[in-house]
């Protein structure tokens, strides 16, 4: 069958010519035009999608707790390193010896030191306890002093009680033989008259003589013995003064014996504490000759080489960083970025040796990365930035193991979600990011329509 003859096309009036056909649009231009405007568009839609504006900083990795973080072991007392007993690297538990040290002092050669010093305190309680009795000895023979100024005094008193009686007894008897007197003298004058008279011999007048002399002698008797009691009355009164005084200066020379003692007594028992004393801080330096671990850590550097070497006090023997500590990152921001941070802030971080593609603005899309929460603001500038500390979050996925104290991080702080177009607008205006979380902003919004609508109800 033989093939029908295509219809050819009838050509358009201006293909007909060769200047229209020089003056046609060409292919290329109409298709990068399509695709100037399908990136445009795609540009436009693509700047209403959410972006979370973020403050960015750099840090590195520390921890929360001071104890946590490396730390140097001193030696507390000067001494001879005699043998190391780890190594840099070694995993130590806390109380594991590290070094053992020995005495470089002198006065701490001995090695039966705390026998010597316990010898000592030994004599000085003994010392003590002689002293204590001496001084009970004291109270008491002060008190038996006293009783006895009391006996002796209440002796005197009778002795002058007795000597009033007998006065009182003697002056009677004195009365009675003067009143005797009176009558032998009358007696004796009359007979002396009647013998002048006649009316009496002689002998009858030197009888009544010898009764008249008698009776003066008498008398005489009496008035020496009236004499003799009231200077043994005298001598009575004159005793209890003088008791009062001797037996005071016995209580005083005793009391100056009792206070000498206790004076001797209170230095043996200040001697006895510093003996106490050195027994005690000998006894703990023997502990430090030990060097052990303050926590669980590793050892990661010996500051000191060798056996036999010589140490200060408070010299640094090596370095231990504890076992897991909880890690935080510290950020150093910018004193206008501050006051849009607070406690509790969401943080996203990067860590060295971590490679990660990270969209700042799209958390959720930012692989390698990992969440954290602020949890201290610093009140005091270093070197005109402030620093905050982020400790990992945990309702996000957890920080690697692996991480290492001092090891860099980079991280952005969360705030505000706005279009990217109104975010690029902010950067090329050097406007500060929005102050208001989405969720503050909600609740103020939510607020202002109720206040509003309560303000139309009135």
């Amino acid at each position: 069958m033989a093939k029908q003859p295509q219809p050819q096309a009838v050509p358009q009036a201006w293909e007909q010519f060769d200047s229209f056909r020089l003056l046609s649009k060409p292919r290329l231009a109409k298709v990068m035009a399509y695709w100037c405007i399908g990136l445009f568009g795609l540009l436009f839609v693509a700047s209403w999608f959410p972006w979370t504006q973020n403050i960015r900083s750099a840090g590195s990795v520390t921890t929360l707790q001071p104890q946590d973080r490396p730390q140097t072991v001193q030696s507390t007392i000067a001494g001879r390193i005699e043998q190391w007993r780890v190594q840099e690297g070694q995993t130590v538990k806390k109380g594991d010896t590290l070094v053992t040290l020995s005495e470089v002092k002198e006065k701490y050669f001995d090695p039966q030191l705390l026998a010597r010093i316990g010898e000592q305190l030994e004599a000085k309680e003994g010392s003590l306890q002689a002293n204590q009795e001496k001084a009970d000895a004291l109270n008491a023979q002060i008190a038996a002093l006293q009783e006895g100024l009391q006996f002796s005094l209440q002796k005197a008193r009778n002795k002058i009680s007795q000597a009033r009686l007998k006065i009182q007894s003697d002056s009677a008897d004195l009365v009675a033989i003067t009143a005797e007197y009176a009558v032998a003298e009358a007696q004796y004058a009359r007979q002396e008259k009647l013998f002048q008279q006649g009316l009496k011999s002689l002998t009858e007048l030197e009888s009544r003589r010898l009764k008249f002399q008698e009776m003066q002698a008498k008398r005489q008797s009496m008035q020496n013995k009236l004499s003799i009691s009231r200077n043994e009355q005298q001598n009575a009164r004159l005793e209890l003064s003088s008791l009062n005084a001797e037996y005071q200066d016995k209580i005083s020379k005793a009391r100056s014996d009792l206070n000498a003692t206790l004076a001797y007594l209170n230095d043996t028992r200040g001697e006895i504490s510093k003996v106490r004393n050195e027994y005690a801080n000998t006894q703990i330096r023997n502990s430090f000759y030990q060097i052990t671990a303050p926590q669980d850590g590793v050892v990661v550097r010996t500051l000191k080489a060798g056996i036999g070497e010589t140490m200060k006090e408070g010299e640094v023997l090596c370095s231990i960083m504890p076992s897991n500590p909880a890690l935080a990152v510290q950020l150093y921001v910018d004193p206008m970025d501050i006051p849009l941070l607070d406690v509790g802030r969401n943080v996203r971080l990067q860590f060295e040796g971590w490679p990660a593609l990270v969209f700042s603005g799209w958390p959720n899309v930012g692989f390698g990365t990992f969440g954290g929460k602020v949890a201290v603001i610093d009140n005091l500038d270093s070197q005109g930035k402030y620093r905050i500390l982020v400790v990992p979050d945990p309702q996000d996925t957890p920080w690697p193991q692996a991480i290492r104290m001092g090891s860099g991080a980079y991280g952005w702080a969360m705030l505000n979600d706005v279009p990217i177009w109104y975010e690029l607008w902010r950067q090329m205006n050097a406007f500060p990011p929005d102050y208001l979380g989405a969720g503050e902003k909600a609740a103020k919004e939510g607020k202002e329509a109720k206040t509003g609508t309560e303000g139309g109800d009135k």
